[in-house]
């Protein structure tokens, strides 16, 4: 059970991490319009309840091999999110 805290940690911590990115871009940037930021924050939100919800559904059913796919999700959903976030700037 400690590997699904130290995931979910993982999930939390490098969500987090990219909202903190975002928010430091917008008070770098206060001439924008941030709505493209509030989607990338609301993108990662969705992440965020998304991989949650599929830890529980794993929990439920077993197998630890599941959390593969997710973990790499996890790692593609990001660096897609600052790909983004370079774009913008």
């Amino acid at each position: 059970m400690s590997s699904i805290k130290l995931f979910k940690k993982e999930i939390n911590n490098s969500i987090g991490g990219f909202i903190e990115e975002v928010y430091a871009w917008e008070l770098n940037h206060p001439h924008v319009d941030f709505k493209s930021t509030e989607k990338l924050v609301e993108k990662a939100i969705i992440l965020f309840d998304d991989l949650i919800e599929k830890i529980h559904l794993v929990k439920r059913e077993g197998g630890k091999e599941e959390f593969k796919p997710l973990k790499k999700k996890l790692a593609s959903a990001i660096y897609a999110f600052e790909k983004e976030l370079a774009k913008l700037g």
